[in-house]
């Protein structure tokens, strides 16, 4: 993927809709809307964070945006890298396209902005913890 974006996605002005102005969506805000779709998809376990999101959910605040990076391709369009760990027993690529089907409508409805790219990156299978009892 491309460089971190620090700025803003331009957002089209509506069809038959008049221009009133420009639209900026912020990066954080096209993260946040990827990281509640990616915790909608069925076989998702949980996504990725760092020791700063680990402290701030230890605190009782939701981080949304965790796991997810967004950036601009080549050609200027936006590109999303999704790190997720997959819940034992689930297929893993029906979930990854399942991951990219759900963030690219979620983005396309809430923001009326294309995604260029939706790469999933597995980073574990969660286990349930329950014991499985060993039969002698």
């Amino acid at each position: 993927m491309a460089e971190k974006i620090g700025q803003s996605f331009v957002q089209p002005t509506p069809s038959g809709k008049e221009e009133l102005g420009k639209i900026e969506v912020a990066a954080e805000v096209i993260e946040i809307v990827a990281g509640i779709a990616v915790n909608e998809v069925e076989g998702v376990a949980a996504t990725r964070g760092n020791i700063a999101t680990g402290v701030v959910e230890r605190f009782g605040k939701k981080v949304h945006n965790k796991g997810i990076k967004s950036g601009v391709t080549e050609t200027g369009e936006i590109a999303i890298d999704v790190f997720c760990s997959v819940k034992y027993g689930y297929t893993i690529p029906k979930v990854a396209k399942d991951v990219q089907t759900q963030i690219r409508q979620a983005i396309l409805n809430m923001t009326a902005l294309e995604t260029a790219e939706v790469n999933v990156h597995i980073t574990g299978v969660h286990f349930d913890k329950e014991e499985v009892a060993i039969q002698e």
